[in-house]
């Protein structure tokens, strides 16, 4: 079976470099437009479900795509994105201002700090990968739309490393990244990869 990890479109957030988390922001125009790019690479993939955050961003990104589907998307909230607690909204900037000792400990090891009043990539990882492991069980070639650090946690599983080292498996927006899973073993195939976008638009 193939399975297709998408990250949702840009928001108005993150071209402001803002942290998004669990908050539920839109798309952005850009971000729509990447969604557009992006479903069209996949209109000719066989893809028999799509499963989505329930976040704005992730279900608009997943509705987009499955104009060419036609499948009925389940949303299930173990894909959200991390919640990132009391330090959503704030720009990077701010935060470097105002939290600098916290953020120097997340430099040095992401895996070992807790967002304050928000979770640890560890929570999100055992909240993410059962519902993956959930979807590669029924055994049908599938798409899933979800966040950055989401896709991360679940890419380290796959990859069998550390979360400790999880900025190597972060993913760009609109991005898809690709694995087959055959006889009990996984092989990511593609790695984010967003050519779709500097492609030219086309709905052909």
């Amino acid at each position: 079976m193939q399975l297709i990890l998408i990250r949702h479109g840009e928001t108005l957030w993150n071209k402001e470099k803002r942290v998004q988390g669990k908050s539920d922001i839109e798309l952005s125009e850009a971000g729509l437009e990447q969604a557009r790019r992006l479903a069209v690479s996949l209109k000719h993939e066989d893809i028999a479900a799509i499963y989505s955050s329930p976040l704005k961003r992730a279900r608009q990104t997943a509705d987009v795509i499955n104009g060419y589907h036609g499948r009925t998307i389940e949303m299930h909230e173990e894909l959200m994105e991390m919640s990132m607690g009391d330090f959503e909204g704030f720009s990077f900037e701010d935060l470097m201002a105002r939290e600098s000792v916290f953020l120097r400990r997340w430099i040095a090891d992401p895996a070992a700090v807790r967002m304050p009043n928000g979770e640890t990539l560890e929570e999100l990882q055992n909240r993410a990968w059962p519902r993956i492991e959930k979807i590669i069980a029924k055994e049908e070639n599938a798409l899933v739309v979800s966040h950055n650090f989401t896709i991360a946690a679940v890419l380290c599983r796959v990859k069998n490393i550390n979360l400790s080292e999880f900025r190597s498996a972060c993913v760009g927006n609109a991005s898809k990244t690709v694995l087959t899973i055959q006889n009990n073993e996984t092989r990511i195939v593609a790695m984010d990869d967003q050519s779709h976008l500097s492609e030219p638009s086309r709905e052909s």
